[in-house]
């Protein structure tokens, strides 16, 4: 039951430093330069490897091979070596993603490996029990929790990865195209009576104008809507509405592609930008973008 356990145990430590390395591959990738792996195609490629080996014998030695069990330990003096190696090139502290990405470079790095790679060569030597019941019990559960350990870590990547996608949208702007919506420069005079951007005189009164056009089935434009009610509390923002059916005539006389769409007009009914938006963000990078060319 012992060398069941240390087995179990031992392979639990390899896979766990491959996923650790999967969970953080850009920085563990660029620590590959510490053991002399250049900015190439050939660290990537040591790096996916690396964890494919670890991987590999983690699962081979958890059911039971010798084999496996020396090769680890083969492995594991290796990177004693390459530290040691790292360390007498002045490296000392530099990132090594051994185990994560706050792993690094030092003496108790190569005293941590040599004692694994004496821990698996150890394992054959261990006086062989069949494994019974219990034995493959302990090794289902184990590997039942490195499963789950891979599957929750899968998750939480990929759940970062939709963020950082989702911030990235989040800060493009609106989508300007020509042909759609007037064309930028021309005088959009059916806008310009409905913002009442020309004042009680018929002078500009210096406000940039924003015509919103929606639809009555847009389920954006409905959650959009209190970011629109929030531009227009701006004084010197005019903003008004375009409804689809309401308006139709006006969506037909300026060639309005679909909603929501934002066209901003300077205080001389002059067309400064337009595009189609689905956030805050965009719909004010239609006034940025009006501001500036103004």
């Amino acid at each position: 039951m012992f060398e069941t356990v240390l087995r179990v145990g031992l392979g639990l430590v390899l896979a766990g430093a491959a996923l650790a390395k999967l969970t953080s591959a850009r920085l563990s990738i660029a620590a590959m330069a510490s053991y002399g792996f250049g900015d190439g195609p050939l660290r990537p490629i040591a790096w996916a490897s690396l964890i494919a080996t670890e991987l590999i014998l983690g699962v081979a030695v958890g059911l039971g091979s010798d084999a496996a069990a020396y090769a680890a330990a083969a492995l594991m003096a290796l990177f004693a070596a390459l530290t040691v190696a790292a360390l007498l090139r002045g490296r000392a502290g530099a990132p090594c993603a051994c185990f994560g990405p706050r792993s690094k470079v030092s003496w108790l790095g190569v005293g941590r490996n040599a004692g694994l790679a004496a821990a698996f060569a150890v394992i054959p030597s261990v006086d062989s029990i069949s494994i019974g019941t219990q034995g493959w019990l302990g090794i289902g559960i184990g590997m039942a929790l490195l499963a789950s350990g891979a599957l929750t870590i899968a998750v939480l990547a990929l759940a970062r990865e939709v963020g950082m996608l989702r911030l990235q949208l989040g800060s493009q702007g609106a989508l300007e195209i020509a042909g759609e919506g007037p064309e930028v420069g021309s005088r959009a005079e059916s806008l310009a009576a409905r913002l009442d951007l020309n004042g009680t005189n018929g002078e500009g009164d210096g406000r940039l104008g924003l015509a919103v056009f929606t639809s009555e089935g847009c389920r954006i434009c409905q959650t959009l809507a209190p970011a629109v009610e929030s531009v227009g509390n701006d004084p010197r923002v005019a903003v008004s509405t375009f409804d689809e059916v309401a308006e139709a005539e006006v969506w037909r006389s300026l060639a309005i592609p679909g909603s929501p769409f934002a066209v901003a007009l300077d205080d001389t009914g002059t067309v400064l930008a337009k595009g189609t938006f689905n956030s805050l963000a965009q719909l004010e990078s239609v006034l940025a973008t009006a501001e500036r060319r103004a």
